[in-house]
């Protein structure tokens, strides 16, 4: 009988939390296919202040809560949520903060401005998630990112946290959407990124804080690649020519990404 994998799924968005978008898609139904196929799963979004913590059920799990994350000295509390998805067994993990999280918008304002602080809404996402699972105790042999709000996660597994236990032996994979934003994270995102800790040159691909350059940064430091995108900026997809990806289809999708993982722990040395 096949050993069960531990598939970590993050994501920046989930639908049926949010409206539908490609990445709240896929998401949703991902997920519950791997796990269908007697795989062991666990998802990881953002608590945006749109979603209804009451009509969606979410509630505090305290034993997570209580971590802070710190970003350019200034600590910020993280609060974990959790809630069931109907007609599933699947539950997902809300992470939250007052100060990022608790307005009624997504990524941009009332007038269609791109907030000042996504640049440390996604670092905060990130590190907070892979602080969770520290947390949590559990080992995942996948690590699945999917959103340009995940995309420092290869990273700070190749640098920050490649000596945790839990991450020992996880291999990361990283979905390459078609453009998610046209703005810019601004000129001190991969400063704030470094976490004091990262040198300047192993940022050095986020450090225009656009789009095309988050994607570059999560594709270079991940070991595999799924394309969801209709077509892949040329300086995104020569960073995806040596490594194993697969193109998303809605067809036989579960079976694709299946392999895809299989692929990688079986190179896993």
């Amino acid at each position: 009988m096949e050993k069960k994998k531990k598939i970590l799924f993050v994501s920046s968005e989930m639908a049926p939390f949010i409206e539908d978008s490609p990445v709240g898609a896929i998401a949703r139904f991902l997920p519950q296919a791997i796990q269908e196929k007697n795989h062991e799963i666990r998802i990881l979004v953002p608590r945006f202040g749109v979603i209804n913590e009451r009509r969606n059920r979410l509630h505090e799990v305290v034993r997570l809560s209580g971590i802070n994350i710190t970003i350019d000295d200034n600590d910020n509390p993280l609060i974990i949520k959790v809630a069931s998805i109907p007609q599933t067994k699947m539950q997902v993990y809300f992470l939250d903060n007052e100060d990022y999280f608790h307005r009624k918008a997504i990524y941009n304002d009332d007038d269609g401005s791109f907030f000042e602080d996504n640049d440390e809404r996604t670092i905060f996402f990130c590190k907070g998630v892979l602080e969770t699972v520290k947390k949590l105790g559990w080992a995942p042999d996948i690590i699945h990112c999917q959103g340009w709000m995940t995309s420092l996660i290869p990273i700070y597994l190749k640098t920050l946290y490649k000596d945790e236990p839990v991450f020992r032996h996880s291999k990361v994979v990283y979905s390459v959407f078609d453009k998610e934003f046209d703005h810019c994270l601004g000129k001190d995102f991969a400063r704030k990124a470094s976490l004091n800790s990262l040198l300047d040159e192993q940022l050095s691909c986020f450090e225009d804080g656009d789009c095309v350059s988050l994607q570059i940064g999560g594709v270079k430091h991940a070991d595999a690649i799924v394309q969801v995108a209709s077509n892949v900026d040329p300086n995104i997809a020569k960073h995806i020519s040596d490594k194993p990806c697969i193109r998303h289809s809605d067809d036989a999708c579960a079976d694709c990404y299946s392999d895809l993982y299989d692929q990688l722990l079986n190179t896993a040395v």
